[in-house]
């Protein structure tokens, strides 16, 4: 996870209206100054999810999050993924991330393409958000 992340807590509970949550994994990140939220699906992802995660969210925002910290976000690990279905739902939005775990060994060819596409689209992504900054 890196250096900066601080792990707080495995089936976080929360109570919600007299019923119970769990969060997977909860974790604070330094420099961002903000919790993280890891949901693990054994499937793939679904829509339902997203709900999921942003009651999580909302309730960590309203309810543990400090002062001078920012929103929490979450990631959702789940077996496979759609980045059509995450573009529809706007996850980027909403804090949400969605990112597949590997079951088995990918090709270094394979894997070295996915990480040059990552951060092409990382680049698109930023140039955009500035663009979008500089017109407001």
């Amino acid at each position: 996870m890196g250096n900066d992340f601080a792990f707080l807590a495995r089936q976080k509970r929360i109570t919600i209206d007299g019923r119970d949550f769990y969060i997977d994994l909860l974790f604070y990140h330094r420099k961002l100054k903000r919790l993280v939220v890891i949901e693990l699906k054994l499937d793939e992802f679904k829509p339902e999810h997203k709900g999921q995660v942003e009651l999580y969210l909302k309730w960590l925002d309203k309810y543990e999050k400090a002062e001078g910290e920012e929103s929490p976000v979450a990631i959702i690990l789940c077996a496979t993924k759609s980045d059509t279905m995450a573009e529809l739902l706007e996850l980027d939005n909403s804090g949400i991330h969605v990112a597949q775990y590997l079951t088995n060994y990918v090709p270094k060819e394979l894997l070295e393409e996915k990480f040059l596409s990552s951060i092409k689209n990382a680049k698109i992504q930023l140039e955009q958000r500035n663009k979008k900054e500089e017109k407001d």
